[in-house]
């Protein structure tokens, strides 16, 4: 597969999955395809040997197995990713009237964004929909991909010190402006009901963030770049996905997983600090006939790799990178090291995975940050609350993390699939702590 042809099918990806639900509607598109059978959470599961499945939780978070044939002596090889990206969250209170005839979106920020990427941009809408029907409550997925919001920048006339550091208040200054006076009180709603297909007084509940609509693209003279929104984490959600897809482990029980929440800290039903992953490794034991010890010693031979992208070094900045463990785009997978455990690659896990890559022929490269300097946490450690495995942290090289518009090497994406699909073809064979062997 060509880097050319990936990368437009990641950003068409990219394209239909606004929000954390539409990405898990866009993953169970591609499972379909694939003929996995969806077991929801709250039915018996029935699982065969030698097929594949997939469930979901708040239609937010997904986990979906193949179950490998022969299980005499088996275990879990597991990627995590996530769904969701920094962005402003609308209220349910959603209009501000005012000032003069100005009508306005009350927002309030879900994870750690760059509030500045998000000024004097086109926006749209995303998210779910719950509404009353004659058959009951349901949720319904919106996508508003017309151009309807703007968050307006004040003029340097009258803001001298915007360019000397200026902190911004959300309560003030991110408020989207929706309408002059065309549009009045109540009219938000009505616009809402109007694209899922009710009236207004349907509708009970909603989940709406805004979203970038400006186009993805492959950019540079040698089209070395690929720039897009939602890069952080649906990069390495498709990355993931399609090297999961084309692999075959008869040996093992091959997990891919997608949570939700993580960029506000994971600890929520969906996310990846929950029971979800737990509850699914139980049920899918016990629906094969399979004991307590038997779940036991196979989580013990299990292994992790958790995919969230990585911090390219910066051309302007590059005193905010450590001096020998910085990485660069379009040279390989990111492994991910951190003394305090904020990730969870230690010398064993890196050493599976640096394996695996060598065997795809996959280049690797190595990131810590600066020793003065904390970086945040991602999807491994907090998913090891669960379930406890070796597990590596990797990603993919980008700039503009937690922007609206993010950038990558357009070489990586395939090196991501590609290292993914080893991952999952081969079976590693763990003994303990003290070796491995891959199969």
């Amino acid at each position: 597969m060509k880097n050319l042809e990936i990368n437009k099918e990641l950003m068409e990806f990219i394209k239909s999955s606004p929000s954390m639900f539409h990405s898990i509607d866009t993953i169970e598109k591609y499972l379909e395809k694939e003929q996995y059978t969806y077991l929801p959470e709250g039915n018996e599961w029935k699982i065969e040997k030698g097929k594949n499945y997939y469930t979901t939780r708040n239609n937010s978070s997904i986990i979906a197995f193949q179950v490998g044939e022969n299980l005499d002596n088996y275990h879990f090889q597991m990627s995590a990713a996530h769904s969701d990206s920094p962005t402003y969250k609308v209220k349910s209170e959603a209009e501000l009237n005012g000032p003069n005839e100005y009508l306005r979106i009350n927002t309030e920020g879900y994870g750690g964004m760059i509030d500045s990427a998000w000024f004097d941009k086109p926006l749209g809408l995303a998210g779910r929909v719950l509404v009353e029907t004659e058959d009951g409550v349901e949720s319904r997925l919106l996508h508003i991909e017309k151009d309807i919001l703007l968050i307006p920048n004040v003029p340097i006339h009258l803001n001298r010190d915007v360019n000397k550091g200026y902190e911004y208040n959300r309560q003030i200054d991110l408020m989207p402006m929706f309408s002059n006076g065309a549009l009045k009180k109540g009219d938000f709603d009505k616009m809402i009901a109007e694209f899922v297909g009710v009236d207004s007084e349907k509708i009970l509940a909603r989940d709406l963030f805004l979203v970038n609509n400006q186009r993805q693209t492959i950019w540079g003279y040698k089209d070395e770049f690929l720039s897009s929104p939602k890069l952080d984490d649906l990069q390495c959600a498709f990355a993931s996905l399609k090297g999961f897809l084309g692999a075959h482990n008869p040996s093992a029980i091959n997990i891919y997983t997608v949570f939700d929440n993580e960029e506000v800290g994971s600890n929520t039903k969906q996310g990846a600090m929950s029971t979800f992953l737990k509850d699914t490794l139980e049920r899918l034991n016990l629906a094969l006939g399979k004991s307590v010890e038997d779940y036991h010693r196979a989580v013990s031979k299990s292994f992790l790799v958790s995919c969230d992208n990585a911090h390219a070094l910066h051309p302007n900045h590059p005193e905010k990178y450590d001096q020998t463990n910085r990485t660069m785009m379009n040279k390989g997978i990111v492994i991910k090291e951190s003394a305090n455990q904020k990730y969870t690659t230690d010398a064993f896990s890196r050493a599976v995975f640096k394996a695996i890559c060598n065997k795809a022929s996959v280049p690797t490269q190595s990131f810590a940050n600066r020793s003065d300097m904390v970086g945040g946490s991602t999807l491994g450690n907090l998913s090891n609350t669960q379930v406890s495995v070796h597990a590596v942290d990797i990603g993919i090289a980008q700039l503009g993390m937690h922007s609206n518009y993010e950038t990558c090497g357009s070489e990586d994406t395939l090196h991501a699939v590609n290292a993914l699909k080893e991952f999952f073809n081969t079976n590693v064979d763990i003994n303990g702590a003290f070796g491995f062997t891959l199969r």
